[in-house]
C-alpha cells in the first residue's frame, strides 16, 4: 500500500500573484491538480493527503471533489514550514501504509514513471529521492561571496520530487528531527540524519518547480509540446449479466425502476453501468471492475454504481483520458425501459463530465429467447471510446 503526501501549503511569494501558486491555471487544470493526478495514476496509491494553509483548506477541498479521484483523498492543515505540513500530514496516513511517496503541490511535470520508480527503489532500499546531475559548475562561497572552493560536478544531484520512504523509517525521521528541534531541507535530509542510505531516481529537467512567472510560460510550452504528439483514440467494450431476484431494487442507468424484481450483486447490481465501467477500462487497458472494486471488499456492498462510475472517471483522468462516447444495450425482456432510458442517458453523461449527446443507450428483448427472455436475468452491451493526449 503506497500513500502519498502532496505539500501545497506554501504561498510562493516570488510568483507575484495575490493567490497561491499552485492554484493558477495550466494546460487547462490548476497546478495542484497535475500533480495529484500524476500521483493517483498509480494502482497501488490507497491515498492521498493534501497540505494547506489553513484559510485554504475549503478552497482546496472544493478544487479535488471537482475531479473524481481514482484515490482516497484528504486535505490536512499545514504548518509555518514545510516540514511541518509534512508532520501534519503523517498524522492522517494509515498504519497499513507501507511506503510514504512525498511530493511538491508546484511540481506539475513529475511523471507517474517517475512516481512508480521511487516507489520501487524505496522498496528496496527504504528511501529513494528523484534527482538530476548538476550540468553547471558549482562554487562554494564566503559570506561576502568569495569563493571558497570548487565541489566536483559529477558527485553533485539537483534534488526533486517525488521522494518514496519505508514508511516507518520515514515516521522515525520526523519524530527524531522534532525530538532535535531539526529543520531539514527536505524530507530525505531527514532520514539521513538516522544513518539510512538514500537511493536516487534519475529524474527531468522538466521536472522543476513552479517558482517564478517565467517557470509557469516554460510550462505551458511544455504541456502543449505533449499535447502535440498527437490524439490517440482507444475503445473497449463491456458485458455484464445479474440473475432477477426477489426482494431486491431494480436500478439501471443509475433509476429505480419499478418491477416485482430487481437485480441480485454486491453492488447495486446496475448491469448497465457495469458493462459501461468495463468497456471504459478496458478501452484504457487498466483490466475490468472485478480488479478495482472487488466483491470481496466490503466497501462495495450495496453501493451505488453511478459512484463507482465516477471512481472510473477519476481513474481515467489520472492516466490522461477522457471519455469521447458510449454505446450501451440492455437485454431485457421486461420490465419496458424506453421511458426511462432519458434519465440514464443523463445520468451517465452528468457522472462522466460529457454531454448527452455523447451517450446513447438503448434496450431490446430476446423475442422469448434464453433466459433474458425467460425473465430470469437482465445483461447488457456497451462500447467506449476514450481519448489520450499522445500515445
Amino acid at each position: 500500500m503506497i500513500s502519498v503526501i502532496i505539500a501545497a501549503a506554501g504561498q510562493g511569494k516570488r510568483m507575484g500573484v495575490s493567490m497561491n501558486k499552485v492554484f493558477l491555471p495550466l494546460a487547462g487544470k490548476p497546478v495542484l491538480i497535475h500533480s495529484v493526478l500524476a500521483a493517483c495514476s498509480l494502482p497501488a496509491v490507497t491515498n492521498v493527503i493534501v497540505t494547506a494553509a489553513a484559510e485554504e483548506v475549503d478552497t482546496v477541498t472544493q478544487m479535488l471533489t471537482k475531479f473524481n479521484l481514482p484515490a482516497y483523498w484528504k486535505v490536512v492543515t499545514g504548518g509555518s514550514e514545510r516540514q511541518h505540513s509534512i508532520a501534519n500530514a503523517l498524522k492522517a496516513i494509515p498504519e497499513s501504509a507501507k511506503i510514504i511517496v512525498v511530493h511538491d503541490g508546484a511540481r506539475p511535470l513529475a511523471t507517474t514513471a517517475m512516481f512508480e520508480q521511487a516507489a520501487a527503489a524505496a522498496r528496496k532500499h527504504q528511501a529513494a529521492i528523484v534527482a538530476v546531475p548538476v550540468k553547471d559548475t558549482i562554487k562554494s562561497a564566503s559570506a561576502d561571496k568569495i569563493v571558497t572552493g570548487t565541489p566536483d560536478r559529477r558527485t553533485l544531484w539537483a534534488v526533486q520530487t517525488p521522494q518514496a520512504f519505508d514508511a516507518d523509517l520515514l515516521r522515525a525521521a520526523y519524530h527524531q528531527a522534532e525530538q532535535d528541534g531539526y529543520l531539514g531541507t527536505d524530507d530525505a535530509s531527514l532520514v539521513e540524519r538516522l544513518g539510512a542510505n538514500v537511493a536516487i531516481v534519475n529524474g527531468s529537467y522538466q521536472n522543476f518547480k513552479i517558482t517564478t512567472p517565467e517557470d509557469m510560460q516554460f510550462a505551458e510550452v511544455l504541456f502543449a509540446e505533449r499535447q502535440e504528439v498527437g490524439q490517440v483514440i482507444r475503445s473497449g467494450i463491456g458485458y455484464d449479466v445479474h440473475r432477477l431476484v426477489p426482494e431486491r431494487k431494480l436500478i439501471l442507468g443509475g433509476v429505480e425502476i419499478p418491477y416485482s424484481l430487481g437485480l441480485d450483486g454486491h453492488s447495486d447490481a446496475d448491469v448497465l453501468l457495469h458493462a459501461i465501467k468495463d468497456a471504459l477500462l478496458g478501452a484504457a487497458g487498466l483490466g475490468d471492475i472485478g480488479r478495482h472494486f472487488p466483491d470481496t471488499d466490503g466497501r462495495y456492498k450495496g453501493i451505488s454504481s453511478l459512484k463507482l462510475l465516477a471512481e472510473v472517471q477519476g481513474i481515467l483522468a489520472s492516466h490522461g483520458y477522457h471519455v469521447n462516447n458510449i454505446d450501451a444495450t440492455i437485454v431485457a425482456q421486461k420490465p419496458k425501459l424506453a421511458s426511462y432510458i432519458g434519465q440514464m442517458n443523463q445520468n451517465i453523461a452528468e457522472v462522466l463530465s460529457v454531454s448527452v449527446s455523447q451517450v446513447n443507450v438503448k434496450a431490446t428483448t430476446t423475442e422469448g429467447l434464453g433466459f433474458a427472455g425467460q425473465g430470469l436475468g437482465i445483461a447488457a452491451y456497451a462500447t467506449a471510446t476514450i481519448i489520450s493526449a499522445g500515445a
